[in-house]
């Protein structure tokens, strides 16, 4: 288990070397393959879950039987920390998305016995806790007010924070999400999308490519997301 992907969490970041030593000898390991499913929303909640590689869907279904996309998350990122405080059922299902995801648990039992004299893990998870409550109201927000070219910027700005890799030809994302998985992300139709997707490409903001696109003019999809 890589230790410096875990050290990038906000709930363990501020672990000394034997708490941390102390925190990976109670973590269990789970390996998953593409469209490979954790847990289904409604399931018994009792873990907490970590990216140590790869990158995880968090979805819900919806009442008209479609599902929307809460999240994608990659390594270093957690999740599963609201039923700590709410011990009933999954909120929504965790799937992987890329070909091979490894992930690192912790019990609810095992977690508050590290939260105990432990303030700067209480912290983490504060403002862990805090970093999705912001999410949710942005992505409101954004849903009542914003257009779907703007929506669309905004969630490729938000892969590209998280995923994105340098290149000669700009800032290249691999989101490994399908069209149909991009639009739930943004939250419309998959026509709308990729028609905001072909006119940033038009323009010469991005180019595209099969789960990823390649930001070549960042300046230009900054405006559009503001």
């Amino acid at each position: 288990m890589d230790q410096d992907v875990l050290r990038h969490a906000p709930l363990f970041s501020e672990l000394d070397d034997e708490s941390m030593t102390a925190l990976l000898a109670m973590m269990g390991q789970t390996r998953l393959k593409r469209g490979e499913v954790l847990f289904h929303e409604g399931d018994a909640a009792d873990r907490l879950y970590a990216v140590v590689s790869g990158k995880v869907k968090l979805s819900r279904a919806a009442a008209n039987g479609q599902d929307s996309l809460l999240a994608i998350l990659g390594p270093g990122q957690v999740f599963g920390e609201l039923s700590l405080f709410d011990p009933g059922r999954r909120s929504s299902t965790v799937a992987a998305v890329t070909d091979e995801v490894e992930l690192a648990s912790l019990s609810h039992d095992d977690l508050l016995g590290l939260l105990d004299g432990r303030p700067a893990v209480t912290r983490g998870l504060l403002a862990l806790l805090s970093g999705r409550l912001r999410r949710a109201n942005d992505v409101i927000g954004d849903l009542v007010f914003a257009d779907a070219p703007r929506r669309v910027a905004k969630a490729l700005l938000d892969l590209a924070e998280r995923f994105g890799q340098q290149t000669e030809e700009g800032l290249h994302v691999r989101h490994d999400l399908t069209q149909e998985e991009l639009a739930q992300l943004v939250g419309a139709a998959r026509e709308t999308v990729n028609k905001a997707l072909a006119d940033f490409a038009a323009k010469g903001w991005v180019k595209l490519e099969s789960r990823g696109v390649i930001i070549t003019d960042m300046e230009r999809i900054v405006r559009r997301a503001g």
